[in-house]
Parts: C-alpha cells; sequence; structure tokens
C-alpha cells in the first residue's frame, strides 16, 4: 500500500438537509446566494486551506456545494445527520472516508459552520496559521467576551431546592462582587473552531486539552428566523425597515390575554418595541381573535390609542407578513435585544 498522504489543511463544512427550526437553512437564500455558499467562498479564499468539502446527507445540497466550488465526494449516512448527531461523528466519518478512499489525512481540520455566513477570510486564515505555529496545542477555537457572567449564575438543587453557584470560585462571594472586578470570561461564537486531525481520530475530541483562544468581537450565527433577519440587517449595516410585523394582541396586554381588555393594563416592553418599529418605517399590524369589524375590536382600537401603541391597522387571524413576534417565530426578547444592540 503507497504511504499515506498527511499534510495540508482541510475544511469541513457539516450540512444536514433535517434542520427544524429553519427548514433547509442551510441552502436558503442570503444575500443573493444559498447560505453555505459563503462559507464555501470564505474557505476558498483563504490561503492556508488547501481542501474545502461539505458532509451532507442530501444529494442537492451536494450539487449546491459543488455548484459553488466544495468537494462533496460522500453522502452522509442517515443515522450521523440526525438533530443529536454531533460534529465529531461528521469529522470521523469524514477522515475514514479520505482515508479509506484516497489514502489521505490532513494535518489540521478547519470546522466552518454553513450557519455563520458573515466571517472573514482574514479571521480564518489568522486562526490556522495560529494552530500552525503552536505545535504545543490540540485546537483554536473562536471566541468573544460573554455577554453576561456565569459567576452570576445559579442552578437548582433538585434535592434540597436551594440554589447552588454555577461556578465554583475561590472568589468569595462571587456573585455579590461587582461586574467590573469578575474575570473575563468567554463565549465561543461557532465562527471558526480549527483542530488537529491527530485530535480528532486518537483522543475522539473536536478540541482535546490545549485550546487557544481566536477572540472576535461578535456573533452571527444563524438558528432561527429571527437570526436570518438580525444577519441580514447587519450585513446590510441597517436596521430593519419597510417589513411588516404582526404582533398579536394578546402580547400588548400584561397579562398576556385580550379576553377583559377593558380592564387590562398595557404590556410596556412590547408596547415600546411596536413603537421602535414604526418609527423606523415598518408596517405594524395587530392581530386579534375577534372579528375586526365587531365591536370588541372597535374597544381593542381605543385601548391601543390609549395606550400610545403606533401601529398601522387590526387584523384578524394570521396575515401574510415578514415576521410574526411570538414564542413560534421571532420572540419579542430577541427582538428587544437586537434592536438595542443596534441603537
Amino acid at each position: 500500500m503507497a504511504a499515506r498522504e498527511r499534510n495540508g489543511v482541510l475544511a469541513i463544512i457539516p450540512a444536514r438537509s433535517g434542520s427544524k427550526s429553519v427548514p433547509h437553512k442551510n441552502i436558503r437564500p442570503f444575500r443573493g446566494k444559498p447560505l453555505i455558499a459563503h462559507s464555501i467562498e470564505q474557505g476558498l479564499a483563504a490561503h492556508n486551506v488547501d481542501r474545502v468539502l461539505v458532509s451532507t446527507d442530501s444529494a442537492d445540497y451536494a450539487r449546491v456545494a459543488r455548484d459553488h466550488g466544495a468537494e462533496a465526494p460522500f453522502l452522509r449516512p442517515a443515522d450521523i445527520a440526525q438533530d443529536l448527531s454531533t460534529d465529531l461523528e461528521v469529522f470521523l466519518h469524514a477522515l475514514k472516508w479520505l482515508e479509506q478512499e484516497e489514502n489521505y489525512r490532513p494535518e489540521l481540520c478547519l470546522h466552518l459552520r454553513p450557519t455563520y455566513p458573515l466571517r472573514d477570510v482574514a479571521d480564518i486564515e489568522g486562526a490556522v496559521a495560529m494552530l500552525l505555529e503552536r505545535p504545543d496545542v490540540d485546537s483554536v477555537r473562536s471566541v468573544t467576551l460573554a455577554p453576561h457572567t456565569p459567576y452570576k449564575m445559579w442552578r437548582l438543587d433538585e434535592a434540597s431546592g436551594l440554589l447552588r453557584p454555577l461556578l465554583e470560585s475561590d472568589i468569595p462571594d462571587a456573585h455579590n462582587v461587582a461586574r467590573q472586578a469578575l474575570p473575563p470570561v468567554y463565549l465561543q461564537n461557532a465562527a471558526i473552531d480549527v483542530v488537529r486531525a491527530e485530535v480528532l481520530l486518537n483522543a475522539r475530541s473536536m478540541t482535546g486539552s490545549r485550546i487557544l483562544p481566536y477572540r472576535m468581537s461578535e456573533i452571527h450565527d444563524i438558528d432561527t428566523e429571527f437570526d436570518f433577519a438580525a444577519a441580514a440587517w447587519n450585513a446590510s449595516g441597517a436596521l430593519p425597515s419597510g417589513k411588516t410585523f404582526v404582533f398579536s394582541l394578546s402580547a400588548l396586554v400584561a397579562d398576556g390575554t385580550e379576553d377583559k381588555l377593558g380592564t387590562s393594563t398595557p404590556n410596556p416592553a412590547t408596547i415600546a418595541v411596536v413603537n421602535r418599529l414604526h418609527s423606523l418605517g415598518n408596517t405594524v399590524l395587530v392581530s386579534t381573535t375577534r372579528d375586526p369589524g365587531s365591536d370588541a375590536a372597535a374597544e381593542a382600537a381605543q385601548r391601543l390609542d390609549q395606550w400610545g401603541v403606533k401601529y398601522h391597522r387590526i387584523v384578524g387571524g394570521k396575515p401574510r407578513a415578514d415576521f410574526h413576534v411570538d414564542d413560534a417565530m421571532i420572540p419579542l426578547f430577541a427582538l428587544q435585544r437586537w434592536l438595542d444592540h443596534n441603537t
């Protein structure tokens, strides 16, 4: 048997077809091309990446990948293309296939998730170079400063019913210490991971134990409809404008029900978001379970006016819109957080 080819940096882009939160999100159009195409093009553009391979269970996804320049030499088995399938299973399968079929094993594996379309090629090159320069390190993982410190987080002890600190720390009463005095904590942002092939194969780990941070400033991973919208708006550098948002009438009421509207109190957090979207030039609709032409709907309109809600009209059912703001589509807290972040 010929000696195994053992060199280079292999980018692997996992792209299964069974997304539940956003169906077929990996090939959904984003800025004029399938979402996965952005990661493929970034991998191909990086000067220190030798191959870009897509691991998918879908022939359609494989065709899209090849159309944009990636290799897609196999279809991933269904048993490692499930909701709970791990990245490690995907990478080990790809490495085994390449070794058996091509007698090839890379030195480094670069993990590019197709759900992070806004990464810079320079960051890919920087993370790869970092691991190439440090033979004593197992992997490099992109991180950003965590927005909330885990020193002030708790877990519930089910047996006693008491709160326990999430982190065991040598800082006395860390949960009562000023946030500014606590150590900085980093959150993995899903943009770029680089790991030695030997670590994957021998330690059966995506990172190993010696991990270098590649510091980044943002997170743009796409997992929900809201994430798609936020990434698109971040890409254009603009807040949402010219879109249609639908809020349920119950979301504008403090107790979450429209049954007793006459005695209900307003939900100021929701109303603030509605008014902000209205001021940005979006169409805001309020949906109700009542007949829009009924006296009850007229009462609702009167209450909304009293509460200072800026909207365009009350509608019945679930009308066509760009976004429905509810737990099934865009959670209110996420929309509010995004608007505040871009103020």
